[in-house]
Order: C-alpha cells, then structure tokens, then sequence
C-alpha cells in the first residue's frame, strides 16, 4: 500500500488521525500552485448520510460503471402504497445502515428519486442461501454482510470493507466501463460468489422484464438484464470474468406458477446449466478457494450487446492486476482535483472543497462503449461521432451551478454533454431535449426545459464543437411543445393555471426564465424573431405577482388568484420543493425589475433579512420529503436548488455587503466534512457546485449570461488554470473565519467598483482580490 493509501485508510474511522495531518499539511498550502496531491482531502463518505444521498463506492470522473456497496432492500411500494423508508436509500447505501447485501454496479450520486443498483455480486461462504435477508432479519436468507466499521474505507477510485459475518475483505476499483472486485476469503471449503439480478434501488414487483445469463467457459459469465421502473425501457448487458476457475453454479428456481414452460423442462435447470433465463433470476458460482486467496472479479457494462461489453473489458482492463486499476483511476482523478487549485489554514475547507470537486465529476455519465456505440432514446443503436456520449442529466438541478462549473474547468466536456443532448433531440419521438434523462431513457422528472439554459450558457461562454443553429432548434421546439406541463396555457396566457397543472407558479417562472435564454441566444445569432417571442415570453412572470401579499401566488384558468393560499406552505399549492417565500425571488434574468415590484430595494432586502431569521414550523414541510429540517436556514431552503441564488440577491438591495454574511453562513452551516455533511440531496453534483462557487468568492446567479455574482470567498487562495496557458487568481486578504464582510475588491490590481464579475475576466486570466473584514462598510 502506498504512503497515499495509508493516509486515506484513516480517514473515515480516525478523523482526529487526519486532522493532525491537514493541520500539518495546510502549513505549507498556503501557495495554490505548490504541487500537492490533492486526493488526500477527498472523502467519499461526506454525504452518505441523512440527505446527501451520495454513495461511497468505487468510480472514476465521469464513469459508466460506480462500484458501490448496497446497504439494503427497501421495496418501492408496501402493500401497493409508496413506501416512504425507500428514499432514504436512493444512492443504495445508506451510512446508518448495519448491514451490506452486495455490491452492484450502476448508481445515482445525490438524487432525491432513483433507479439502477444493477448487476449484484454478493461473496458468502457455508450453506448456499439464495434468498436475500433483510436489515431487520439479515440472517432470514444470504448473509447480508456485517460492515467493520473499523476496515470499511473509500477513497476515490477504491473502496474496501470486512464483512465480519463472513470473514470476507471485499475490495472494488473501476475503470470508465469496468467495475473489479478482489475478494479475500478465510479459511474455507465453500466459497461462493452470489448474481442477484433482482436486487435494484426502488424496487418493485414489475421491475424486471427479463433476465438472462450465460456460462461461456469457466471463468466466462455473460447476461443482460431489462428493466421497467424510472427509466423504464432499459436493456444492460454484462460480461463478467473470474481469475479462477468456477467449480459449479446454478441459479436459484423461480417459485412462481410458470404458465407456459416449453420443452426447456426436459432439463435440470438450477445447477450447472449453462443457460439461465427469467424474471427473477438469482444465480450462484462456487470457488475452490484457500484461506487467504484472492477471487478477482472483473464485471464490464454495455447499453448494446455482450459483444459489447467483452470490447470493453479487453479495451480497459486486459490483466488481472488490480492495484494497477486503483492507481490509474486516482491518477484520472487527480487530474480532475487540478481543475482548481485552493490553499487554506482550515482543514475543513480544503476536505469540503475537495470533495464537492470529486462529488462534481459523478455526472452526468459516459454512456457509450469504447467503439462510440450506444442505445439510443429510440432504443436502436447510434454512433457518437467526433464527441463522448454522456447520459444521467438531472438538469433541473444542475443547469444552476454545475453546468456553468463545466464551462470554466471542463469546457471540452461541456461539448461532448451538448452533443448528447442534441442527440437525445434527435432521437425523441417527442421532439424534446432532455428533461432528466438516463440510460436512453426519459423519465420526466421535475420541471422546467432546462436544457435549453445549459446550452445558452455554454453558447454564451464560447463553448464550442456543437451545431449552434440546431442548438437553437431545438431549444426552440421543446420550449413551443404545448402539450408538456401546462406549456400551451403558459404561452396563451402568460401563466401556468394551477387548477390546470400543478405546481403552477415553479412551472411559470421556470419557463420564463428558459425563454429568457433562448432569447439571448437568438439575439447574438442576429433571429431576431425568436429572440422577440421568448424576450416577451420572459416577462409574463409578472402576472402571478400579487400586490396584495407580496409573493408570486397561483392562478387559475379564469384568471383569478387562488384563495387557499399560504406563503410557508411546501405543500405543492404552486409550487415545487419550495414555498412561496423562496420562489418570488426566482427572476434571476429580471433581478432589478423584480426589485421594483416588491417595493424597491429597501422592502427587498427586508424580505431577504426576513427569510433568513424566521423560524419555518416543521408542519410546513411534514409531508415533503424532499425538505428537511437538515436544509433550512430560517425559512431559507439551501437543500433544495430553487433558493441556491438567493443569498447573492442582496448585491440588489441597499446593502450588498450582506451577500457575505449570508454566503459564508450557509458555507459553515450546511456543509460540513463528516457523512453527515450535505444537507439536502447532493443532486448529481449541484449542491457541490454552489460549494466550489461560492467557495471561491462568486456564482452565476443566471446561467445564460456572462456574470457572476460576488460573494464572500472561504479559501485564502485560489487558482484556476485556464486555456493557452493563462490562470486566474483569486485571493483573501485578512481572511479568516469572523472576517465574513468585503471590504474592497480589485480586478487586476485596480479597484473594481461593482458587485460581479464578468466571465471574460475570468477567462482573460488575472488576478481577483477580495479584501475581508470582520464588520460590514460604513453605511
């Protein structure tokens, strides 16, 4: 094990370990550039933890295939009802869970509804049980295993743990398409390696269409797995590789009534058959092993074929050293830590920055084999040419900080998601960019048509290699679809009615804010047309603004208010994950309008004052599970991406230095380097983006424009390497934790005079510098 291994096997179960170390090695990191390794503050069980619903398993940026442990078995629906315990466990693991099941190959990082945890291999030794237990019951069916909390360690790219029960080390790495396992077994004269292509995240009776595997030699499984649930046409196929040699296997019988068998039964199906096939199909491999050998394990991904998936193996791991594929996925997620490079005396902040910059590069997912082959949203099989195929775009939340992240630090990739995108348009039977896609699927979560906002902003910022006027297009035809989420009411009247569709006010002003991207779009490619239908389109927000109460309230169809109305309620009477306290703010592209018809500047920044310092009574998100005590400030939401801009509103108000205040107060309260440390769900990486941003001292409060909000930075330095071999700067001066206030800031050297910064600086390269104080100006 290497010095870094070392020091990273500590840092879960031995935080005190890690901070003498952090204290020591912030010592010299007060200077960005000084090369250091940066995975050393990277914890992959931040998060894992209440609401963060991120996983701690094994990947590489952007990779197809997450290694990670599963942590139980939570059906989706109990008596046919919601089971509500399940959302606890979208990531598959849940840190309070006592309990593993196996370790599967596909999960979402963050997200607040889920799917995948495909393709289970669970390692056991003694009597073959095939049924699994549960975490209330672990030893009614297989062993589920008994995590030592004491040997469970993640790092990137790596993941290890005992199970106690069975006396088995597991241990996972992954390459972009490859997922490796290394089993350590003890003494022993049955060891087995269970398949369960059951298992799945959420759950339930329908969930499987089809199941199938082959043995094609000794060491040689292949299988694919179809699938009906969140994303509800999904085929994966698998090739799975063993270092020894399979003694015997079978598959476990379906005890459902079979109406139709076929001649299939003139067989003995359930041991040494070498074609397995069913619904609901567990299979099981013995091993000749010895105390103290190692099973290694590779499993390889495919949306196309087995072929597929066997290129992909070849291609990516053609050996059995596993340690090799630990170091070359930290190598790749090195080069990703080096984005951005960050010096502080707090070893919290560099554990916190670090690790929002690892939890940034989960998604969205290659989504591709290594010949540009994949199945497409009309379930043929396309070809990406000239770009990377990429999927799981949750971009209702992501539209808001990652994306623009990408366009700073990723900019080639940013190409690569707009092309797949396009794709995704392409193949569409609806003619629609993504709304939240995955694995050629789209599932229609949230609202909004925010691809259209990714894509502006990337046009905005000078992303290129994409088609820009059939960028355009397609921004185009999804925001004129009138049959999607009260969309044609919305261009008719200018709102969405909330007794015609719910969530009605979220939905207008979330329109209104796309078309407002288009609009800008249109504009800098001279289509003047568009750009006048989406400008005004932008504007028709001011028709749920109601005088009377000062808060954006629904309509109806007839065009009256709707009377059952209450500003704190989170209860979907207009709105979604919000209230109406924190969604009239949501203008980020009429900041200064909408200023104005709530009073002015002053009243503004006392509805500001005034949803930070209020108390929200807990009956006013009971029913909502996607807000928690865990994410409220006051009655300000932070786990929930709608109120992510709303601190840098107060650079609007008559005393802007009060976005400091407010920034760093949420830096400090709902982020913290423990499993507990994310207070909402990290949502495929946005909650970490607001951290990076904001850690650095700005945010793009309004993707699509070319401005960033100034904020109040946390770090002592910073430094961004940028193209053609130019860096940007950012330092604090005087910083330190009660010097939350900007006294003064400078821009290469001369005082700037204003409350943001525009992306060229940023990308000219140069030198921002924050000044910081303990008390707010003189006012």
């Amino acid at each position: 094990m290497d010095p870094t291994q070392i020091i990273l096997v500590s840092m879960i179960r031995f935080p005190s370990v890690v901070l003498l170390f952090l204290l020591v090695g912030t010592i010299r990191a007060q200077d960005p550039t000084i090369k250091e390794d940066r995975l050393l503050y990277v914890d992959p069980m931040i998060g894992t933890q209440r609401m963060g619903h991120v996983y701690p398993g094994a990947t590489v940026p952007f990779g197809m295939v997450q290694m990670s442990p599963d942590t139980d078995t939570l059906p989706y629906a109990v008596d046919s009802k919601y089971n509500p315990e399940v959302y606890r466990s979208c990531s598959g693991y849940q840190y309070d869970d006592s309990t593993i099941v196996g370790f599967s190959h596909t999960h979402f990082s963050g997200t607040g509804h889920s799917d995948l945890g495909y393709i289970l291999l669970m390692p056991t030794t003694g009597p073959l049980q095939m049924n699994p237990g549960t975490a209330a019951a672990p030893q009614s069916g297989f062993p589920f295993g008994v995590p030592s909390r004491v040997g469970e360690q993640a790092m990137p790219a790596r993941y290890l743990v005992l199970l106690e029960d069975q006396g088995i080390r597991a241990s996972l790495t992954a390459t972009t398409r490859v997922g490796m396992h290394r089993y350590t077994f003890p003494r022993t004269e049955t060891a087995h390696v269970i398949l369960d292509l059951v298992h799945g995240i959420y759950n339930h009776g329908d969930k499987n269409v089809w199941t199938f595997v082959r043995v094609e030699n000794d060491t040689l499984v292949t299988g694919y797995r179809q699938t009906n649930g969140w994303g509800r046409t999904r085929t994966v196929y698998f090739a799975m590789a063993f270092n020894e040699p399979i003694m015997h296997y079978g598959q476990q019988p379906d005890s459902r009534p079979t109406e139709y068998r076929g001649f299939w039964r003139k067989f003995d199906q359930t041991k040494d058959f070498p074609e397995m096939a069913g619904r609901q199909l567990r299979a099981w491999f013995d091993f000749d092993m010895h105390a103290g050998e190692q099973l290694l394990v590779k499993v390889a991904l495919s949306s196309v074929s087995t072929d597929g998936a066997l290129r992909n193996m070849a291609a990516e791991v053609p050996h059995w050293d596993f340690d090799r594929v630990v170091r070359e996925g930290q190598d790749a997620w090195r080069k990703e830590l080096d984005r951005i490079k960050i010096s502080s005396r707090d070893p919290d902040v560099l554990k916190n920055f670090y690790t929002a910059m690892y939890h940034s590069c989960l998604s969205p997912t290659v989504y591709m084999d290594v010949d540009g082959q994949y199945r497409g949203l009309d379930q043929n099989v396309h070809k990406a040419e000239g770009f990377t195929n990429h999927t799981t775009f949750s971009l209702w939340d992501t539209y808001r900080a990652l994306h623009p992240l990408f366009n700073i630090i990723q900019r080639e990739r940013s190409s690569d998601l707009i092309n797949s995108m396009l794709a995704h348009y392409d193949q569409s039977a609806h003619h629609m960019l993504p709304i939240w896609s995955h694995h050629a699927n789209e599932n229609w979560c949230m609202i909004g048509y925010h691809a259209v906002s990714v894509i502006a902003d990337a046009h905005e910022k000078g992303i290129t290699g994409f088609d820009v006027q059939h960028a355009l297009d397609a921004c185009v035809a999804t925001a004129r679809h009138r049959s999607f989420e009260g969309l044609g009411d919305y261009i008719d009247l200018g709102f969405v009615p909330e007794d015609r569709s719910g969530s009605s006010v979220s939905k207008t002003l979330e329109y209104a804010y796309d078309d407002h991207c288009i609009a800008r779009m249109a504009r800098s490619m001279r289509q003047e047309t568009i750009a006048t239908e989406f400008l005004t389109r932008s504007g028709k927000y001011v028709y749920l603004f109601d005088p009377s109460s000062g808060f954006m309230r629904p309509r109806l169809i007839d065009g009256t208010f709707l009377t059952e109305f209450d500003p704190l309620d989170t209860h979907q009477k207009g709105f979604i994950e919000g209230n109406a306290w924190n969604y009239s703010l949501y203008v980020p592209h009429r900041t200064m309008e909408l200023v104005q018809i709530m009073g002015g500047w002053i009243r503004f920044r006392e509805h500001l004052d005034s949803l930070f310092t209020m108390q929200l009574d807990d009956k006013y998100f009971a029913k909502t599970e996607d807000i928690t005590r865990d994410g409220i400030m006051g009655n300000y939401v932070h786990g929930n991406e709608p109120s992510h801009h709303v601190a840098y509103l107060y650079n609007y108000s008559d005393r802007p230095w009060m976005t400091g205040k407010r920034v760093r107060d949420v830096l400090d309260q709902m982020y913290a380097p423990k499993p507990d440390g994310l207070s909402g769900n990290d949502d495929c990486g946005q909650m970490s983006a607001w951290y990076i941003f904001s850690a650095l001292g700005f945010y793009p409060m309004c993707p699509g424009s070319d401005r960033y909000e100034l904020g109040s930075p946390v770090v002592h330095s910073a430094m961004i390497p940028l193209p053609d071999n130019k860096a940007f700067h950012i330092w604090a001066r005087k910083q330190g934790p009660k010097n939350v206030y900007v006294r003064a800031v400078k821009l290469n050297g001369a005082a700037l005079g204003r409350t943001y910064i525009t992306h060229a600086e940023i990308m000219a390269g140069g030198t921002l510098e924050f000044e910081m104080s303990a008390k707010p100006p003189k006012h």
